[in-house]
């Protein structure tokens, strides 16, 4: 589970940003990931309230908006999006992809009081 490694990655962000804008709790965190990081939603969650435990961000809500990953058909010479492996190009069907942000996680805005 590679999750909890991620909200640790995250919560560290987090509370250093919450920190250099003299917060006294983080209120509400949004995420993007790509729908191609393997990143399983309700495991994300689950870690990110274990993590957050007895800290500044404790009880917070956090908001995943899942992505498409982009990628560039070899065939029709186009970036396309895509939502799942093993999906073709969405314009031409063609299977020759190269997929450019696959695991892309970040931090989209932290809300704190």
């Amino acid at each position: 589970m590679h999750e909890i490694t991620l909200c640790q990655s995250a919560f560290e962000i987090i509370d250093s940003q919450a920190k250099l804008n003299n917060a006294q709790k983080v209120k509400s965190v949004w995420m993007e990931i790509s729908a191609l990081s393997c990143v399983e939603v309700s495991a994300l969650e689950f870690c990110f309230d274990i993590v957050c435990r007895d800290t500044i961000a404790q009880g917070c809500q956090l908001h995943i908006e899942v992505i498409p990953a982009k990628a560039w058909c070899w065939d029709c010479h186009q970036v396309v999006t895509v939502s799942t492996f093993n999906a073709g190009c969405p314009a031409c069907g063609s299977q020759n992809l190269r997929v450019e942000n696959d695991d892309a996680m970040r931090i989209k805005q932290i809300e704190i009081e």
